[in-house]
């Protein structure tokens, strides 16, 4: 499935922070917006790993689910639509 995490972190470290965790997780479509294709199991492991690298008073993250069937109606202007990674890579 898609999780789609968006974040709104007024600190630079703690957001660069968030922003470096994320790059290992999925890929990178707005400044503070980051598209990750996980499992639920995964989603919540991702969940609580965010968790202790933000303060939730002053920050504010935010994980979307959006079903696999959500994806073809996916519409979007100046990029590509959301496309899982491929299943595996030729090196």
């Amino acid at each position: 499935m898609l999780v789609l995490v968006v974040y709104d972190i007024a600190d630079d470290k703690r957001r660069l922070k968030l922003s470096n965790f994320l790059e290992g997780h999925g890929r990178r479509v707005q400044e503070s917006v980051f598209e990750c294709f996980v499992s639920l199991e995964e989603m919540k492991k991702l969940h609580k790993k965010i968790e202790k690298r933000v303060k939730p008073q002053e920050d504010n993250v935010r994980l979307y689910w959006i079903p696999s069937d959500a994806l073809p109606k996916a519409l979007t202007v100046g990029s590509n639509p959301p496309a899982p990674p491929p299943s595996f890579y030729i090196i």
